[in-house]
Order: C-alpha cells, then sequence, then structure tokens
C-alpha cells in the first residue's frame, strides 16, 4: 500500500535519515577497528585486490537479484499446471 501525503512524506523522510545514520555509523565503526588493528598497512597489491574484490561481489549481487527480478516479472516463477 503506498501513503500519499504529509504522513508518506515523513515515513519516507525518516526511512532516509534512518538509513543514512546507519551508514555513518557503520563507517565510525569500520574507521574505529582499522586504527585500533595498528601497523598493518596494506601494500597497493592488497588495496586493489581488495577493491577488486568488492566490486566482484556487488557485481554478482545485483546480477542475481536482476534475474530474480526479471523472472518474477516474466512468469518463470510460477508453479507449473499439468492441462
Amino acid at each position: 500500500m503506498i501513503d500519499h501525503g504529509l504522513n508518506g512524506l515523513i515515513r519516507s523522510w525518516l526511512a532516509l535519515a534512518l538509513g543514512a545514520a546507519l551508514i555513518l555509523a557503520v563507517i565510525v565503526v569500520v574507521v574505529f577497528l582499522w586504527s585500533s588493528i595498528g601497523d598493518a598497512d596494506i601494500s597497493l597489491a592488497g588495496g586493489v585486490a581488495m577493491a577488486l574484490g568488492v566490486v566482484v561481489a556487488l557485481a554478482l549481487g545485483i546480477a542475481l537479484m536482476s534475474l530474480v527480478f526479471i523472472s518474477s516479472r516474466r512468469g518463470y516463477d510460477e508453479a507449473a499446471r499439468r492441462d
């Protein structure tokens, strides 16, 4: 159910603010934990490998979710019927 009007606008902004606050909290925790490790430098090759791993994982997740969405929209997920 889509709620139009002021109540829906407030809910949208509240959800956006909550999501932004959650992302900020995760960033703060990651920076704190990363700095508390001490002298754990990552080489350029390690940084590139980590960045590529993140990109590949995101691409795989996006591709799989897209396939699920397309499959659902085109009716491939419907139960098979015997006529």
